[in-house]
């Protein structure tokens, strides 16, 4: 599929680089010490944190996969964001106040205080490790759709998406990351309305209306309530949710770092449920659309070729044959945006973490603020160029394999983040060599439950049937388990003495 775009539509496009680029400009004069850079002098207002940390929870992947996820399947996915409520119940009551009081930028500062150094540097690098991949492969998804409406190969794409968020971004660092972010949360949310109101307007017309075809085959279900562990239930989803969203508002530098450049705790707060109530709803909206979809394409309705034969192509080619003109650009900004919104938040933060945690920490931890600036733009062009040369290889050598394999691997080294974080809450006290075996026994356990699939026959025994989501889980009770029994003879001995 290859639908070059009007004049008009490239237009908008273009506009659209222009004006982040911009704004990039703008804001220097406001990043001009390390901390106006990382955190925005802390001065960014509740209501645009919040929309900043939305869109870091809604990338490009999410605009395509969540519509295509409804228009294969059904309503399952909306289960993981209505487990936000609880979660950010207890991050805003437990969390958010303990990191302000320590004056937290880097989130990873909080484990060496709590675990030690080696805890800081292992989550550190593994945060590290997952933005540059996490880069890799949003630009890689994103250029995938955009390059079926433009002339180009798809290795510009890359290039002018990647270096248009590198610009904006060193220049002018968190208050050009999140007030970029609330331009383009404006911008996909017009986009996404759109869609549901030209969706609608053709899926309850006429006497026998296509929503029936969606109503019939039960896509508005949330999925099967069986007490089971191996297949994606909503106990599953539930399991997997609480997790994952406590690990976003917790463990991951991208939220927290957003929801600290406001003034004061209540706002962090505030920043957090302003989020949270804007991100349920449009959740609900991307599935709505993947539904709205498969009526759409029913019989009695429009025609799919073959050549669509994935939920996630359904979208795309709906946006390249159904909107006019003039909306398709604003639409694609929208997607282009959604990934920029994340991008933007993945380099910002790893300049960070990288300063503080590694820099300042064991290379010169006294520097002016003149060179700490230097050295958190010297490193977002660096993560950026980084997650572009990866974007490539992807062009070159993606495979659904090797794509799998890639989430299989950040999961192995994401999954145990969490796991530190716990034990930090809980003071849990460990030697350095404890701690380094607890991570090793949660890496183990992640990686027997993401390759041992699907194994010869003499090695069924060994085989993992837990549905896939729930790895990172698996991983994190088994760090802690570990930890948990190894510091039970440090209390002994403590007690001893």
């Amino acid at each position: 599929m290859h639908i070059t775009l009007g004049w008009l539509d490239s237009s908008i496009l273009f506009l659209y680089g222009i004006v982040l680029v911009g704004m990039g400009f703008y804001f220097v004069k406001k990043s001009r010490t390390s901390e106006e850079f990382m955190v925005a002098g802390r001065s960014i207002p509740a209501w645009a944190a919040g929309l900043a940390v939305m869109s870091t929870y809604t990338s490009s992947i999410s605009y395509i996969a969540t519509p295509g996820k409804a228009f294969e399947t059904n309503w399952n996915p909306i289960i993981f964001s209505v487990c936000i409520f609880p979660v950010a119940w207890v991050v805003c009551r437990y969390i958010v106040a303990y990191y302000r009081q320590m004056h937290i930028i880097s989130v990873y500062q909080y484990l060496e205080n709590a675990l030690g150094p080696w805890a800081r540097v292992y989550g550190a690098f593994c945060f590290l490790f997952l933005m540059v991949g996490r880069v890799a492969v949003i630009l890689y998804l994103v250029s995938l759709v955009i390059a079926n409406f433009l002339p180009w190969d798809l290795w510009v794409v890359i290039t002018v998406i990647g270096a248009v968020t590198i610009l904006y971004t060193l220049l002018g660092g968190m208050e050009a990351v999140i007030w970029t972010d609330v331009m383009q949360s404006i911008v996909m949310i017009a986009g996404i309305l759109f869609c549901v109101v030209s969706l609608s307007m053709t899926i309850f017309a006429g006497e026998t209306p296509l929503i029936q075809a969606a109503i019939r085959e039960n896509k508005f279900s949330w999925g099967s309530w069986d007490l089971s562990l191996s297949s994606r239930t909503v106990w599953v989803v539930i399991i997997y949710g609480l997790v994952e969203n406590m690990r976003n508002l917790v463990s991951d530098q991208n939220f927290v770092q957003k929801y600290s450049s406001v003034a004061s705790e209540r706002e962090a707060k505030q920043s957090i449920w302003i989020a949270m109530l804007i991100y349920i709803p449009m959740t609900a909206v991307f599935l709505y659309i993947g539904t709205a979809l498969f009526a759409f394409y029913s019989p009695g309705g429009a025609l799919l070729p073959e050549i669509i034969d994935k939920g996630d192509k359904v979208f795309p080619y709906y946006i390249a044959t159904e909107v006019p003109v003039g909306l398709k650009g604003l639409i694609l900004a929208a997607i282009i945006a959604a990934a920029m919104s994340t991008i933007d938040s993945a380099l910002n933060c790893s300049a960070t973490v990288y300063l503080l945690d590694f820099h300042k920490r064991y290379i010169k931890p006294v520097m002016d603020e003149s060179e700490s600036v230097f050295w958190l733009r010297l490193m977002t062009v660096f993560w950026g160029v980084l997650g572009i040369g990866f974007a490539l290889v992807l062009m070159v050598a993606a495979n659904d394999a090797m794509l799998d394999m890639w989430w299989a691997i950040a999961g192995i080294f994401g999954g145990g983040i969490l796991g530190l974080f716990i034990l930090a809450l809980f003071k849990v006290r460990l030697h350095t060599w404890q701690g380094i075996t607890a991570i090793g026994v949660s890496i183990l356990v992640i990686a027997w439950g993401t390759f041992a699939r699907n194994l010869p026959e003499q090695w069924k025994w060994l085989e993992c049937s837990i549905e896939s989501i729930l790895i990172g889980t698996l991983g994190i009770v088994a760090m802690l388990v570990v930890a948990y029994g190894l510091s039970w003879f440090n209390r002994r001995s403590y007690e001893t003495v």
